[in-house]
């Protein structure tokens, strides 16, 4: 039976441990071609500076580089941390995006500076004191470029003549706390909570619904919940893929961001700290077999009245992410695309022999892509 609503992915780009920045960008690619043939809704990419174990601090560069490789999906960033960047220059960027790739551009924007506080002050022009928190003031001038909403004697009017223009980007407030749920309910803007931070959102999406103002971007509320997923053939192989994000995040909350490690250095290590272990269990992951999986996310759904569910993977194993993803869509019964109509012979898709190769997938007996070397 088909799953009630859209399903969408975001991808944080992961780095595991002994391959490099670069495969980790390869592999987002492969992985947005995977879910648009397997029929996900949208898929966003991520934000984030400084941290060996995720490669997207540019969002827009992946953004462009997906769509020109995809048919179907919406595509865009899950997001941008607006307090970094002056408004007209996201405004411009997304615009561009959307002239390119007409009715395809999320622009999902966030508050939090998807860094630490040394990296944040190292993104500022101006370094000789921090940047004001006038994320509010940003965000107004953001919409009114994107809207062309500036009141006609405004000194910035003349600045909302976009280049992508009629086109434009669909705007989404992103967030893991109360204060964003207010401003998208405020603004009249569709809201994604990200459950795999903070697994407590669901009185801040009511409280979205509740607050929510109809408005010409957006007539009613909409809420996608973001949610940690690791999906695999049984429940006890979900576990034990699981291992290596639980390290990566206890070793983040110590201070000591690292790239994703492999399954059975993670299982030492947890093994041997069961306080790390604890530490993983304060954000939710739903790890399990297709039917664990499919209850899991019903039941967030319920949690949250989601319109939308979008999930985000992290394992070791790039083949271990694609199968994930495929039996999420499998089990969820999304509308893929027939295997005769998948553009596998397009050279730009890493569908295409070439790509599998750039990427290090190699096919095993049984025609499963698997992670070579």
């Amino acid at each position: 039976m088909s799953f009630a609503l859209p399903v969408s992915v975001l991808d944080q780009s992961p780095v595991s441990e002994g391959s490099t920045g670069a495969a980790a960008l390869a592999n987002t690619v492969d992985l947005a071609c995977l879910v648009d043939d397997l029929g996900y809704h949208r898929y966003w990419v991520a934000e984030h500076h400084g941290m060996p174990m995720l490669a997207s601090p540019s969002p827009e560069v992946l953004i462009a580089s997906i769509a020109a490789r995809t048919s179907r999906i919406r595509v865009g960033s899950g997001g941008v941390m607006l307090p970094h960047y002056s408004p007209l220059k996201v405004a411009e960027t997304f615009s561009m995006l959307s002239g390119l790739y007409p009715g395809r551009i999320d622009l999902g924007l966030g508050r939090a500076p998807g860094s630490d506080q040394q990296t944040m002050i190292a993104l500022q022009r101006d370094r000789r004191q921090r940047a004001p928190d006038d994320f509010p003031d940003q965000l107004d001038e953001l919409l009114a470029y994107l809207e062309d909403r500036f009141p006609e004697r405004h000194p910035l009017a003349r600045l909302a003549r976009l280049p992508g223009r009629p086109e434009a980007p669909e705007v989404w407030l992103l967030g893991s706390s109360a204060q964003s749920a207010i401003w998208a309910a405020e603004l009249g803007l569709p809201y994604a909570f990200a459950d795999f931070i903070n697994p407590a959102g669901a009185p801040l999406a009511r409280a979205y619904r509740e607050r929510f103002a109809p408005s010409d971007r957006l007539p009613a509320p909409h809420v996608a919940v973001a949610v940690s997923v690791i999906c695999a053939d049984t429940d006890v192989e979900a576990e034990h893929l699981g291992a290596s994000q639980r390290m990566a995040i206890s070793m983040l909350r110590r201070g000591h961001p690292i790239e994703v490690p492999p399954v059975e250095k993670a299982r030492r290590f947890l093994a041997d700290d069961p306080a790390a272990d604890a530490a993983a269990d304060a954000r939710r992951v739903i790890k399990g077999s297709p039917a664990t999986v499919r209850a899991g996310l019903e039941q967030v759904a319920a949690d949250y009245a989601a319109d939308e569910v979008v999930i985000v993977t992290i394992t070791h194993d790039h083949a271990a992410r694609r199968r994930s993803y495929e039996l999420v869509a499998a089990e969820l019964g999304l509308d893929a695309v027939p295997p005769a109509t998948q553009p596998g012979s397009d050279p730009l898709r890493p569908g295409a022999v070439p790509e599998r190769e750039s990427v290090g997938l190699e096919r095993d007996a049984t025609g499963r892509d698997v992670a070579s070397g």
